[in-house]
């Protein structure tokens, strides 16, 4: 899952819960009902059983189950063997499981210019 997630699990929807709303926490949100409303977390992590119908925004995402809706991580979006999503995704990180389903289109940002290196051109007067 996220090896640098410094974030404890503080808010959870077991398998036998529907949610109707919308949810905006700190920290990780781990999903295992049915949410219908969009998601705003720190990290949200869904399990086998979950389906959102709604849009997801997060530092980072780990699609376990279904999503119908938009995924926007500013870290990693992780779509599992057994996870589904049909909707948009924007994120700098993109991972699909052998046997995941991602129908829908992505967009890829990397935020950290600070990384580019810019190369000069070679000088052909100092090649000998």
């Amino acid at each position: 899952m996220f090896n640098k997630n410094s974030e404890k699990l503080e808010s959870f929807i077991g398998a036998n819960s529907t949610l109707r709303g919308d949810i905006e926490t700190s920290g990780t949100l781990k999903v295992d009902g049915i949410v219908e409303g969009n998601i705003a977390a720190d990290w949200v992590v869904l399990g086998d059983k979950a389906h959102i119908k709604g849009d997801i925004t997060s530092r980072g995402i780990v699609v376990g189950g279904r999503v119908d809706g938009n995924l926007k991580a500013k870290e990693i979006v992780e779509i599992k063997s057994k996870g589904q999503l049909f909707g948009e995704i924007f994120t700098s990180r993109l991972v699909v499981s052998e046997g995941g389903i991602f129908d829908g289109r992505s967009r890829m940002h990397h935020e950290d210019s600070a990384k580019v290196i810019e190369f000069q051109p070679l000088d052909k007067t100092r090649q000998g």
